[in-house]
Formats: structure tokens, sequence, C-alpha cells
């Protein structure tokens, strides 16, 4: 009995394994072409990309140089007494804005007032002699008519007259000179501006002269100067071509990204540094909020050609291959191009673009990793920087037809 029912389960066996071999023969047919070679299933299609584009725009601008410089007082003042003597007062705070005339320091005006009324009497008493010389120099002439008197005498009496009228003519002088040094007991302001601090205080004795310790400083608030540096080539080309010699001045300071203050050249050097192959410039600017204060660093910028149109795409957009400039151009297929340009300056955040664009292309000026020249993109329309973002027409037909 069990030979007899193992013989049928090995049939079984054997058809099951002939099976196997038959389907996997079968299965390796289909996965084969024709040729004998393995078919693959076809790769997934790529997305498209998303790209932000904007149209090249057109501006009227002016040509632009960037420099460095530093800001400088219109007028720089070291006050210094001009008599010796002790301070009795300080008339200001430090760093206070004053006007012209002011008073600033007061010098022991005691003795100068004493020196001051003693040529006052001097010159009393000189009056007095010339008077009565004049009195009696008419009296002689007078006798001399009659020969009551010599000529000696008539000479001597006018000679009195004449020292008398010298002597009343330097009482005089040193009386002014008198009142002048009690005038520079009281220090003042000599021009508008903001004073630095007290460098004497009250109690100490001041000396005259350049060679004395300055009491304070003083500048003047606005107009303020900007001095810097130009190479030949902006001289020549921005500032002598100008007519009338002011040309326009942008100026920024180290904590501003752009440039919030507009002057003019005020005053351009003599002679070009050789050595250097620059030429000093100063512009002139208004500082009524007195924020400018001399010694700061500036960015300054100088403008002088004519103003011209221009295009303008963002910064951002231009990419860099070795020593090229340029731009992924969409078309109106939305296929981008690689469009090699020439740059120019920048202009209120955007970049002039002298050649290789045209006004109204679409370039990519976000998601320019993504796109590459050749592939077609998904454009979404944005604004260039300072524009306005219109929407894109230019398939609105096809769309309302479908």
């Amino acid at each position: 009995m069990s030979n007899t029912s193992t013989k049928p389960t090995k049939a079984k066996l054997a058809l099951a394994l002939a099976s196997g071999v038959a389907l996997a023969a079968l299965g390796g047919f289909y996965l084969r072409g024709p040729g004998g070679a393995q078919a693959s299933a076809p790769p997934p299609a790529a997305p498209v990309a998303e790209v932000d584009v904007a149209p090249v725009i057109t501006r009227t601008v002016v040509d632009w140089q960037s420099y460095s410089g530093r800001l400088e007082a219109v007028e720089h003042v070291d006050i210094r007494p001009q008599i010796s003597g002790p301070i009795v007062a300080v008339n200001f705070k430090n760093g206070a804005l004053v006007k012209k005339g002011d008073p600033l320091f007061t010098i022991d005006p005691r003795p100068f007032q004493a020196e001051v009324d003693r040529a006052e009497a001097n010159l009393a008493s000189a009056q007095s002699r010339q008077r009565y010389a004049s009195t009696d120099l008419e009296r002689a002439r007078k006798l001399i008519t009659s020969s009551a008197i010599p000529q000696r005498d008539l000479d001597d009496r006018e000679n009195s007259f004449r020292t008398a009228t010298a002597d009343v003519k330097a009482a005089e002088a040193a009386l002014q000179v008198a009142r002048l040094n009690l005038g520079y007991t009281r220090v003042v302001a000599p021009v508008d501006g903001r004073v630095s601090r007290a460098e004497i205080t009250v109690g100490n004795i001041v000396a005259a002269g350049a060679s004395g310790v300055p009491l304070t400083t003083l500048v003047s608030v606005s107009p303020i100067y900007a001095s810097f540096d130009v190479d030949e080539q902006t001289y020549l080309r921005y500032i002598a071509s100008v007519k009338d010699g002011h040309a326009p001045v942008q100026l920024g300071l180290a904590t501003e990204d752009g440039y919030s203050r507009a002057g003019v050249v005020e005053h351009v050097d003599n002679h070009l540094d050789t050595v250097s192959g620059t030429i000093r410039v100063r512009a002139k600017f208004d500082n009524p909020d007195g924020l400018l204060v001399p010694g700061l660093y500036a960015r300054l910028k100088v403008g002088g050609s004519t103003p011209h149109d221009a295009l303008l795409v963002d910064d951002r957009a231009i990419g860099t291959d070795q020593d090229k400039k340029y731009v992924l151009v969409v078309g109106d297929d939305n296929k981008v191009a690689y469009r090699e340009v020439a740059v120019g300056p920048l202009q209120d955040g955007l970049r002039v673009i002298t050649k290789g664009v045209k006004a109204g292309e679409r370039i990519v000026v976000n998601g320019v990793q993504f796109a590459r020249p050749g592939d077609a993109v998904k454009p979404k329309n944005v604004a260039m920087a300072g524009e306005t973002a219109a929407p894109d027409t230019r398939h609105a037909a096809s769309g309302s037809a479908l």
C-alpha cells in the first residue's frame, strides 16, 4: 500500500517542475526582444522647472562712477586767546550749536578796563594841552601883526600846537588799543557752527598768540565738504567736460545701502598727482540736520554724462562664465537661451546692459539654477526691481480659444 501511494506523488512533483521551467522560459521570451536583448521600461518625464522671469526695462539714466572719501568742514577754527589772563567764565555747553558772535569764554576784564580808563585820561589831558596850544597860537598870530612879539615866539607856539595835536592822536590810538584788548576778554564765535569741548576751564591762565593752547575748536555745520581722489579718465569724462564745472555728486554713509544726499563738485585741484594718477576733488552738500560731521567716511558717486536711455536688468540675473557675463533669456516658446552680455554700472540697484539683450525680452531673475539652455521652463512673470509686474498676455488668445 505504501509503495503504490508513493509513485503518484513523485509523478506529480516531476510535472510541477516541468510546468515551472516552461513558465520561466515563456517569461524570458516576453522579457527579451526579438534580438534577445532585455527590454527596459521608459524613464519618467522630467518635471518642467518653474522660474521667475522679468522683461528687460528701459530708463533714462546718467552714468556714475563710485569713489570713497572723507567729510570736511567748510569752516574750521581753533579758538585761541588774543590776550593773556585768567579764564573767569565758560559760556557754552560742550558740543553746542552756536551763532556767530555768541560768547564762548570770558577772560578777566578788570586789568584791561583799567587800561581803558587810563587811556581815556591820557586822551583828555592831551586834548586839554591841544586846546591851550591852539589858543596860545591864535594870540601870538594877533601880536605878530603889530610886531609886539618876535617871529621866534610865533614859531615856538606853532610847534607846541603841532606837538599837542600829535599827542592827541597818540592818546586816541592808545585808547583804541586798550578798548580792543578789553573786547578780547570776551571770546566770541567767529562763525556759525558746532563747538567742541572747553579745553581750558575756569581759573586757568591763558597766553596770547598762535603758540598757545586752543581754548576749543569750532566747525561749521552746513554746508559740508566731501573730498575724494578721482582718476584721470573720470576727471576728463565726467568733471572737466561739464560746462559750469558743477558735476552732480551723490553721497552715502557707511550705514546706508544707497545714496541719500545730492550735491555738486565745488572745487577741483589745480594739478594731477603723477604718482597716483588722480586729482583731488571736493564736493559740497547741504547738511541741515547736522548729521554729517567732519571726518566721517563717505561713499560718493560722480555723474557727468548727459541723460540717455539704457537697458537695465536685475543684477542677480547676471551670471559669470569664466571671464564672460551672461543672462538666460526665455523665448516665446518658453525655452531657455544662453545670452552673453556686456554690463555697465549699477543704476538704483539695476545693472546697465550695453550689449546682448533687447528691451522687453524676458530673462530669468530667480531660479537660474533650475534653468538650462535649450530646456523648456514654466515662466512666472515678476517685476524687475523697481518696476510693477504686468500680466503676461502673449498667450491670452490661445488660452481663450481653448
